[in-house]
């Protein structure tokens, strides 16, 4: 398949400091050839990405349930690239690259070329994760690491890639890649992904209560008999579009209420992510791939669930509970408790609570895995000093976070 018709242009790659056409090389196996264009209008792009999807083992994140409403809404100003990776005529890797220019401890010009992220921090908000090449799967490796491979060797001395969120084979091609070109790999945020692995639940009878820890199951059981003490305990899926924008609605109530008691805005503050979401709600429930789950007690929500589910995995984005100030009503907890016991009912096979910490989530979650925001670029002074400077801010904006808990209200619990 060809994206374009084959011309002497074709398998081109744009140069990132003039923007005129180059001549791509092959990989370094000669098999797999990459190059850099520019975006091509999104419809002919949603065909050629879904195409590669469908022969792809890739997360939500790369496919174009994400991918559309993604590019669709990007901020203006912003000039997107498409890298292409073929095997002959036939497309085996795609991705969204942004460059964005910035200068290096306020000096030294370069440029970020960003893996599905734009460099604008509001829109970047919307947070990319399970990050990489969307790849056809029986060249998986072998194309992300030609890939990342092609752009690593094309940085200028003051040039980084910009890789966050990537899955763990992503990363690995990252690492591998540093060694062969002699750049270095630094860490921007590290973080780890959570999840309930269904299948050893099903092993030991499919009871899922029955693996929790005691305190924490007890706290499930006894904030279930309260809540079933008001009325019929309810968990609902929304069946089209319409139920599930109000869930949304409803969500964003009770998730910025829960925010605002502590002191901190919540992820609707951030006025590209209502309409980003809203398109992709709109695209997601009718394939199933969206699941807004609301949870009630006598006809009243006591939270909402946002869940992805993409190849037999439901990964949950984004949640809103009624907290209370009886400290024994755990709405989250028990939300997240009914929605993996759904899975289990389905024949699902895990339950994702993705990045970032929460406390329900080592109480729940029996597998954990690294998920980290990286940067490749040339070893160069600059660059670490840049890296032990953010290294420095983080440690002290931690500080300011702890001492700050001493007079902002805590966090209920969920």
């Amino acid at each position: 398949m060809s994206i374009w018709p084959r011309t002497d242009s074709d398998g081109f790659a744009i140069d990132p400091a003039t923007g005129t056409a180059i001549q791509s090389t092959a990989s370094p196996t000669a098999a797999i050839d990459i190059a850099l264009h520019p975006l091509p209008p999104l419809p002919v792009l949603a065909q050629i990405w879904t195409d590669l999807e469908a022969r792809a083992d890739s997360s939500f994140f790369l496919s174009w349930t994400w991918i559309g409403p993604w590019l669709s809404q990007m901020p203006a100003g912003i000039e997107p690239r498409l890298l292409v990776a073929r095997r002959g005529s036939d497309v085996v890797g795609l991705a969204v690259l942004c460059p964005r220019r910035r200068r290096r401890l306020g000096l030294l010009p370069g440029r970020c070329w960003m893996l599905h992220e734009t460099g604008d921090r509001g829109y970047d908000r919307l947070f990319m994760e399970y990050n990489g090449i969307l790849a056809d799967r029986r060249l998986g490796d072998e194309v992300t690491d030609t890939a990342l491979h092609w752009l690593g060797a094309r940085l200028s001395a003051n040039d980084e890639l910009v890789l966050g969120g990537l899955t763990l084979a992503a990363e690995r091609a990252a690492r591998r890649v540093a060694a062969r070109t002699g750049h270095s790999l630094q860490i921007r945020t590290a973080d780890s992904a959570q999840w309930v692995d269904l299948a050893p639940v099903r092993a030991r009878g499919g009871d899922f209560r029955a693996g929790l820890g005691r305190n924490t199951r007890a706290a499930v059981n006894r904030s279930e008999r309260l809540y079933r003490a008001r009325g019929r305990l309810e968990y609902r899926v929304a069946a089209t579009v319409e139920e599930a924008l109000a869930d949304f609605a409803g969500l964003e109530v009770l998730h910025q209420a829960g925010w605002q008691a502590r002191g901190q805005a919540g992820a609707f503050s951030n006025p590209a992510f209502r309409p980003f979401h809203e398109q992709l709600i709109a695209r997601g429930v009718p394939s199933g791939a969206v699941r807004l789950c609301r949870i009630s007690a006598g006809g009243q929500p006591i939270g909402y669930l946002y869940n992805f589910v993409h190849r037999n995995r439901v990964m949950n984005y984004q949640g809103g509970f009624a907290f209370e100030t009886d400290n024994r009503l755990k709405p989250g907890l028990l939300s997240h408790v009914l929605a993996i016991e759904d899975a289990l009912a389905r024949g699902e096979d895990c339950y994702d609570f993705m990045s970032t910490p929460a406390g329900h989530k080592p109480l729940l979650s029996n597998a954990e895995q690294p998920m980290n925001w990286l940067t490749l670029g040339p070893d160069r002074v600059s660059r670490r000093v840049e890296a032990h400077c953010r290294s420095a801010r983080g440690l002290m904006v931690d500080a300011v976070k702890r001492s700050l808990r001493g007079w902002i209200a805590p966090a209920k619990s969920i």
